[in-house]
């Protein structure tokens, strides 16, 4: 568990151990170090990723589609999933690789068809993700598998944040250090209720599923040598580096 503002500098905080899992009620073992001595995994390796595409207008129209109706969903397996700081290593059989920040919803326990009123009941909280897409295959093969399942294309961290709401966050990601996408969750067609309960129409959430809540416009690729961070008020930032596979 970390301890301190989400927004504040690592030096600021603190990583406390827990005795088990993140769900339930935390136990703690006492022992506690500086955040910036530690080396921070992946706050949660899920069953599944379940994503939404075009939940942002401006972003359904940069990619030549229409704003849905219902929320789209896919999803990306779990051996996407990689820590803060670790490598994005681009496929070489990919000639366009794309970042995509998005907030992360996280489930705290067993559900099925949840109504949107009760979702939030059912979160343990939020984190931040990087849906990487190698968008030539997306084009390619026309459904998203490939393109979005490759080794490494899942960013994730750097915490789950429990104490945030997802309604009206500012989420930015910076290539380089140049700002490349820049919106806020209010302007989600379908917010994370509406979310949680379409998609547990279809499936049983199980505790750490991951909900990947769309991506606004401004996507774009990445070289290996740079750098990707993507940052959600409220909870922090997810910095990762691009290397070639």
């Amino acid at each position: 568990m970390i301890e301190g503002e989400a927004d504040a500098p690592p030096e600021q905080l603190t990583a406390a151990e827990i005795a088990e899992h993140p769900f339930g009620t935390p136990n703690y073992t006492g022992r506690r170090w500086p955040l910036a001595d530690v080396r921070l995994l992946a706050p949660i390796l899920p069953t599944k990723i379940v994503c939404v595409g075009r939940n942002y207008a401006d972003h359904a129209k940069e990619m030549g589609g229409e704003a849905p109706e219902n929320p789209v969903i896919f999803l990306k397996p779990s051996t996407t999933v990689i820590s803060p700081n670790s490598s994005i290593k681009l496929p070489a059989e990919s000639e366009r690789v794309d970042f995509e920040g998005e907030l992360a919803a996280v489930i705290g326990m067993p559900c099925k068809d949840i109504p949107a009123s009760r979702a939030a009941q059912v979160l343990r909280g939020y984190t931040i993700a990087n849906d990487v897409t190698a968008r030539d295959q997306q084009k390619a093969d026309v459904q998203y598998t490939r393109a979005k399942g490759h080794d490494t294309f899942c960013p994730l961290g750097p915490w789950i944040e429990t104490d945030v709401d997802p309604a009206d966050l500012a989420i930015r990601t910076e290539l380089d250090g140049v700002l490349k996408q820049d919106a806020r969750t209010s302007l989600f067609l379908h917010d994370v209720g509406k979310l949680v309960e379409w998609i547990s129409r279809v499936m049983t959430l199980l505790p750490g599923d991951l909900i990947l809540t769309g991506t606004p416009a401004g996507v774009g690729p990445m070289e290996p040598g740079q750098t990707v961070s993507v940052s959600v008020e409220g909870i922090g930032t997810l910095s990762n580096p691009v290397e070639a596979r």
